[in-house]
């Protein structure tokens, strides 16, 4: 499985998570091509390598044209929701902002329809947040883990005065995953950034045995003199280390929706975990044609799964059933050919290569570029 492992000893906010994706691979131009559509008030977006404390890195600079209108959290959300994002990056924004505000009207004591960007900033908030979406489905990960979290220390300016370092809202989206203080007294963990994590991070802990394919760097706008203000994300391949696990099948049968929507429904359950998703055609009561639609997921990831279910089909309920999965252990390796560079997936057991097969992405690139079939 592709994964990405964001390693946020400097801490984390939406400018240097996207700098770090953009960093490890993630065009520019597809980065202004995804947030092109959303229809978001004029502004300029630019690239800068910097250094801080010697390590080479992207910083994003997001600069509006003029003063952006002031817009609630509803607003925002309706940006998106009329977005020609696809589906699943459109989900996954939502669900970001979405969280995003539950944290600063849980923290202000107001309901989310009221809650109002002022030390986010709206045009940066959504350039975060759909860029950091867009790149994901991009870069092809599907699951995301990440580091104890170094949220700083000390006090800090805002618009309704000085206020604890972390903000409340980004310690109430952090709830329940590792986080560590350090000094200086400066903030390190945006409320931004805490709400990507919430909403796309799987787990917190070390770093997961995996291959490493590519290396980011995304910039902080600080240079602190402690340490290297920035935020490392490392892409790549899991290599399990068992041959088996404990794995969570849920499924639905549906006779009553347009066929137009499984492909969204497919793509919410993968958004919200799953390790894979299936239709199959079956006889339902009545002599109607129906869907098995199926899902697999870890344990953890079983409820979002369902609830993605529920949430994008018209089924009333799903079932669900704990199995055990064997699998290969698994490994990717780059073979260089007279074409160009391939991936090529290795299943191994016990050592023992049992089976390889080419990415097939890759393959379908070099053909089209060779001539070849």
């Amino acid at each position: 499985m592709r994964i990405a492992y964001l390693d946020c000893f400097a801490g984390v906010s939406g400018d240097m998570l996207l700098g770090a994706l953009v960093d490890a691979g993630y065009p520019l131009p597809a980065l202004r091509k995804a947030l092109r559509a959303v229809d978001l008030p004029p502004f300029r977006l630019r690239a800068e390598r910097v250094s801080r404390n010697g390590i080479a890195a992207t910083f994003l600079h997001v600069v509006p044209a003029g003063k952006p209108p002031a817009r609630g959290w509803r607003d925002l959300d309706r940006l998106l929701e009329r977005s020609r994002l696809a589906s699943s990056v459109k989900n996954r924004s939502r669900d970001v902002l979405r969280r995003l505000g539950e944290a600063e009207a849980k923290v202000h004591g107001i309901p989310i329809e009221k809650v109002h960007f002022h030390e986010v900033g709206a045009v940066d908030t959504l350039v975060d947040i759909v860029g950091t979406a867009a790149a994901l489905e991009s870069l092809g990960i599907r699951k995301i883990l990440a580091s104890a979290v170094n949220v700083g220390s000390g006090a800090m300016e805002g618009s309704h005065g000085l206020h604890p370092v972390p903000a409340p809202a980004t310690m109430e989206l952090l709830k329940g995953a590792p986080v560590c203080g350090s000094s200086p007294s400066v903030e390190t963990a945006t409320p931004t950034g805490a709400a990507l994590l919430a909403a796309l991070a799987e787990g917190f802990g070390p770093m997961p045995p995996m291959s490493v394919e590519s290396i980011g760097y995304g910039a902080g706008s600080r240079d602190v003199r402690e340490r290297p203000n920035v935020l490392r994300v490392l892409i790549g391949e899991t290599i399990r280390t068992e041959d088996s696990e404990t794995v969570v099948k849920i499924e639905t049968n549906i006779d009553d929706m347009d066929p137009r929507l499984y492909e969204n429904a497919m793509s919410a359950c993968f958004a919200a975990g799953a390790l894979d998703v299936w239709l199959a055609p079956i006889q339902m009561k009545k002599g109607r044609p129906g869907i098995l639609l199926s899902a697999l997921a870890g344990e953890s990831n079983a409820r979002p799964v369902a609830e993605a279910i529920l949430r994008e089909t018209t089924s009333l309920g799903v079932r669900t059933a704990r199995m055990e999965r064997r699998t290969l252990a698994r490994e990717t390796r780059t073979v260089r050919t007279a074409n160009g560079t391939v991936r090529v997936k290795i299943g191994a057991d016990g050592g023992r290569i049992v089976t390889m097969q080419p990415e097939y992405e890759d393959v379908k690139r070099l053909a089209s570029r060779s001539g070849f079939p």
